[in-house]
């Protein structure tokens, strides 16, 4: 279990909550544009990960990889960061915020699951009531920069309506089995890459909410560790 002290960003005003994750679930292969979606299984296919028998996948990590830190350390020079919209049960409620599922690129080819438990997964300290967006869901914008031998890049840009919504994932979830209780944070889907996957040492991911001009961001820097052996 993980408890993260969340600043909640409502239409009544800005409240502080520590919210205790148990259950940290990462939703892959959410395409609603099934376009789009193909994109990005190409992608991880030309890094040898094969492609899913459906979709979407929900892959379970340890709690403790949801991690606000402002960096994370990794094995060898293979990982890379995508930003990602996370949903987060508490008190009855459902929030959404920004996170990034920094997963080994070259571990994801065997064993996906593994792959995303090896490394943390950043996330914003701030959420925003998911009511609050659902009446304009589909106009919130994920964004991601990569600084990549001291040059920052766009990484990533476009609208969610390139995942499924938050409701149609949690049925989904709910029909494997799944329960979206108290105390649950899901990452939700990815946008392909500009330029393709690669790694970087500092990531920048955000959502972007233009219609009540606000913006949740987190950055992280990436700590790479020798493999020795």
């Amino acid at each position: 279990m993980k408890t993260i002290t969340f600043a909640i960003d409502g239409r009544d005003g800005r409240t502080e909550r520590a919210i205790a994750i148990h259950t940290l679930v990462i939703a892959g292969w959410t395409g609603r544009d099934t376009v789009a979606m193909e994109q990005h299984i190409r992608e991880l296919e030309a890094l040898g990960v094969k492609r899913p028998a459906t979709t979407p996948v929900f892959y379970r990590v340890a709690a403790d990889r949801l991690d606000p830190s402002p960096a994370i350390q990794v094995s060898g020079g293979q990982s890379s960061g995508e930003a990602e919209f996370v949903l987060v049960r508490y008190g009855g409620d459902t929030f959404v915020g920004i996170a990034s599922d920094h997963t080994d690129r070259e571990v994801e080819t065997y064993g996906i699951t593994v792959s995303k438990q090896m490394c943390g997964k950043p996330c914003a300290n701030t959420l925003w009531r998911l009511d609050d967006v659902t009446g304009h869901w589909d106009r919130l914008v994920l964004r991601a920069y990569a600084t990549i031998d001291g040059e920052r890049v766009l990484y990533q840009e476009g609208n969610v309506t390139a995942m499924r919504t938050p409701d149609d994932l949690l049925a989904q979830f709910a029909r494997d089995g799944g329960r979206f209780d108290d105390g649950t944070a899901m990452l939700c889907g990815t946008l392909a890459a500009i330029g393709g996957i690669r790694p970087a040492e500092r990531f920048e991911v955000e959502l972007e909410d233009p219609v009540l001009g606000r913006t949740i961001r987190h950055a992280y820097a990436v700590d790479t560790l020798p493999v020795a052996g």
